[in-house]
């Protein structure tokens, strides 16, 4: 019996290489490393999130492409990668947000939230005939307190204080490690996001690019913020 060939590996997601390599799932995560960049930060009095949007035509309406969705009340997404499929995970989060608040009549904790999309996601790495997801997600909810999470196309699932996604990721992470301190405010998040996304993003930023969500601690509602707020913190009207 020959072999299989190294393209063998490349076409199903159901076999290992020889060397345990699901080479179908590390495709997806080089789909998430060319999408652009989203930010997460825990701040002192919430959590604050942020993204590029990557827009090829001035014709194109900002508001029509979403890098940041709103889960649950208390609960959203930032995504890097295939727009289409992050969208089909947040509705998957959305619906199992709801059937808890029907069931229980409560809000559904953010790490249980995100352990459900992650459980959705490794479902689609084990089964011949489906593709895995060619997206990753940061959700960030406010229960107790604040929580961010990022899922990974394998699956797994990381909780972190402060992380990003995308094409920018190196360069964010490595300056999240010198800057991010547990004190900030969400205000001095909000700052350093553009900042970061200014040393990531090619283009100029302006509200079109750029979405922005806070989830205050006070509160625990998702603020999605307008172009004209989001114009305040970059300085661009």
């Amino acid at each position: 019996m020959y072999p299989m060939s190294q393209s063998a590996y490349d076409r199903t997601i159901t076999v290992f290489s020889p060397d345990g390599r699901l080479f179908q799932v590390e495709y997806a995560r080089e789909a998430v490393k060319t999408g652009s960049t989203s930010i997460g930060i825990i701040c002192a009095d919430g959590i604050v999130m942020a993204a590029h949007k990557r827009i090829a035509s001035p014709l194109v309406v900002g508001d029509s492409h979403e890098k940041i969705f709103q889960v649950d009340s208390h609960i959203a997404a930032a995504s890097s990668g295939l727009v289409a499929d992050a969208r089909k995970l947040v509705d998957f989060a959305r619906l199992t947000a709801q059937r808890h608040r029907l069931l229980y009549d409560e809000p559904m904790q953010a790490d249980a939230i995100a352990k459900d999309v992650g459980d959705h996601i490794q479902f689609f790495t084990q089964y011949a005939g489906v593709r895995p997801y060619g997206v990753s997600l940061l959700i960030a909810g406010v229960n107790s307190e604040p929580r961010l999470f990022e899922t990974d196309p394998s699956g797994a699932l990381f909780e972190y204080k402060a992380t990003a996604i995308g094409a920018g990721k190196k360069a964010v992470d490595e300056m999240l490690e010198k800057e991010y301190k547990d004190g900030m405010t969400m205000d001095d998040g909000v700052a350093f996001c553009v900042k970061a996304l200014r040393k990531v993003v090619e283009q100029k930023l302006s509200p079109k690019i750029v979405d922005i969500a806070k989830i205050p601690l006070k509160t625990r509602k998702v603020e999605l913020l307008t172009q004209q707020e989001v114009s305040k913190f970059i300085g661009e009207k």
